[in-house]
């Protein structure tokens, strides 16, 4: 049996300011203290070093918040210490996320150095009205110098974080912000619509979105466009040129493991040996976090046999790809046939096509993806 890849997640939770949309673990603040949170993330590797089990890490994604509030120096010492904790592969992904809004010219320059190779950049519109609305701190100009800025200091992995659905917004302004994003010669787009989540102020004070007729139109035409350009539409919001899909998210799409640092952070950890696989997060408030007399994973769950078929195919058929049989028995200890009754409801309702080494999620099934995932669970 080959090794369950292994991929190590690290949250930044810090923001200049909260955009109304979000329901990440991200929390405004003046004074970020950066040194005793580095210090904090590598004691807690140090904690959870044996869940590694022997492995390397292959990709490493740090999200938030805005990771590019931190020092080019404090990501050159995090990576070199976490080498030492958990070997990295010397190929390894390692994106950074980033707010156009936060960048400077040489802190890109001193990311690229510390060992980042990969930046996504949370841009959402090139609009500026539309940015506004968003409660994004950047403009459409700052956006575009912070792609060209990227490039230039050497970055060739460059994801453009890109929402459709805004407030007000036009099929003709959707389609306006992906041609701006093609015309800056970016290989990787996350291109996904706007929802309205609880706990934000979107969610409270509601924007005037687009009627869904709008919507459908907005969603075929980008398509469209982004097939045109070359793109591979190879998960349900994620589009990228040949060879540029982002190893990380396909680590999690295909049922893989993750380590989990910072505040809120979740992991997924296997023991093949015990065969049962565990989720687990840290603890969320940053201050809590810090401290040191409370621990830093606040919570385990074991997925239990009768999940896994919804966990398993929640993730894979997000995929475009065909998804091997075989990787599922890998990854998830018990044979194919323990769904093959949800399996075969989504074959006859056009949603999965099926062989006898793997399955494939259809047009139709990437559409109505809810419905789909429906027939897995409990």
């Amino acid at each position: 049996m080959n090794p369950i890849p292994l991929a190590l997640y690290i949250h930044v939770p810090w923001c200049v300011k909260k955009c109304p949309y979000c329901d990440f673990n991200s929390h405004e603040t003046q004074r970020i203290p950066e040194t005793e949170y580095v210090a904090a993330l590598l004691q807690d590797l140090q904690q959870d070093q044996q869940l590694a089990q022997g492995r390397s890490i292959s990709s490493i994604f740090i999200g938030g918040g805005t990771p590019s509030l931190f020092s080019a120096a404090a990501y050159e010492q995090l990576l070199q210490e976490i080498d030492q904790l958990v070997p990295i592969e010397q190929d390894a992904e390692i994106t950074l996320e980033a707010n156009p809004g936060t960048f400077e010219y040489n802190k890109f320059r001193g990311f690229r150095k510390a060992g980042i190779n990969r930046l996504s950049i949370g841009v959402q519109s090139f609009e500026t009205e539309k940015l506004q609305a968003l409660g994004r701190i950047h403009d459409r100009e700052e956006a575009i110098r912070a792609i060209g800025a990227a490039q230039d200091v050497g970055f060739e992995r460059i994801n453009i974080d890109l929402m459709h659905g805004l407030p007000n917004q036009t099929e003709a302004q959707a389609i306006a912000d992906l041609e701006q994003g093609l015309a800056l010669n970016t290989r990787h787009l996350s291109w996904y619509q706007l929802t309205i989540e609880p706990n934000t102020v979107f969610y409270t004070t509601k924007p005037a979105l687009p009627q869904d007729e709008t919507l459908d139109n907005i969603d075929e035409a980008g398509k469209t466009l982004l097939q045109e350009a070359g793109f591979i539409h190879y998960e349900t919001s994620a589009f990228a040129k040949p060879e540029f899909q982002c190893r990380h998210n396909l680590n999690y799409w295909l049922f893989g493991d993750y380590l989990a640092m910072g505040a809120g952070a979740h992991g997924k950890i296997s023991d093949s040996q015990q065969k049962k696989i565990i989720r687990y997060q840290k603890t969320r408030l940053p201050n809590d976090y810090l401290n040191p007399e409370k621990a830093f994973t606040a919570r385990q769950q074991p997925i239990t046999e009768e999940d896994l078929g919804f966990e398993f195919f929640m993730n894979a058929f997000r995929l475009s790809q065909p998804i091997a049989r075989t990787v599922f028995s890998e990854r998830t200890f018990v044979p194919p046939n323990r769904f093959q009754s949800a399996l075969n409801q989504a074959v006859q309702q056009g949603l999965i096509t099926e062989s006898a080494t793997h399955w494939q999620t259809t047009e139709l099934g990437q559409r109505f993806l809810n419905n789909l995932l429906t027939l897995f669970s409990n």
